[in-house]
C-alpha cells in the first residue's frame, strides 16, 4: 500500500443542514408541541365554581363565584377573574392545575397578556358571566 506525505489543503465541508423553520413537518411539530420548560406558562379556563377545603373562592374585586382563569407557572397557581383581579392561590398544586387539563388541544399566544385579552380576563368583560 503508499502512503503519500501530502495532506489535502482544504477539508471538505460538512453537509449544509438545513433549518427547522424551512421543513414545515418539523415546524408544525414544534408550534403544536405543549408548552414545556421551566418558563412555560400554561391558562387553563375553569368555568364552574372553585371550592378550597371546602369554602367556596370569591373574587375580592367584583364577587364572582365562578368563571375563571387558572395561570401555572412553575409551582405557583394564580387566579383570574373576569375583572382583572389575579391573586396566588396556594391551595392549588401544580397536580391540581395538571388534574384539571382535560381538554387536549392547546392554543398558543405569544404572550399572557394577549392570552387574557383573547380570552375575555383582561378586566374587558367585567361582571359578565359566559357560557
Amino acid at each position: 500500500m503508499l502512503r503519500t506525505t501530502e495532506q489535502p489543503t482544504t477539508t471538505p465541508a460538512p453537509p449544509a443542514l438545513q433549518p427547522a423553520a424551512s421543513d414545515p413537518l418539523l415546524q408544525l411539530e414544534y408550534e403544536t408541541a405543549p408548552p414545556s420548560g421551566p418558563d412555560a406558562v400554561r391558562g387553563a379556563q375553569c368555568p364552574h365554581e372553585l371550592a378550597l377545603r371546602g369554602m367556596p373562592v370569591a373574587c375580592s374585586g367584583c364577587r364572582a363565584r365562578r368563571d375563571w382563569l387558572l395561570i401555572n407557572h412553575r409551582r405557583n397557581v394564580w387566579v383570574r377573574c373576569r375583572c382583572g383581579h389575579q391573586w396566588l392561590e396556594p391551595e392549588i398544586t401544580r397536580a391540581d392545575f395538571d388534574a384539571m387539563l382535560t381538554d387536549p388541544s392547546w392554543t398558543y399566544y405569544p404572550s399572557l397578556a394577549q392570552g387574557q385579552i383573547a380570552l375575555g380576563f383582561d378586566g374587558t368583560f367585567a361582571g359578565l358571566y359566559l357560557a
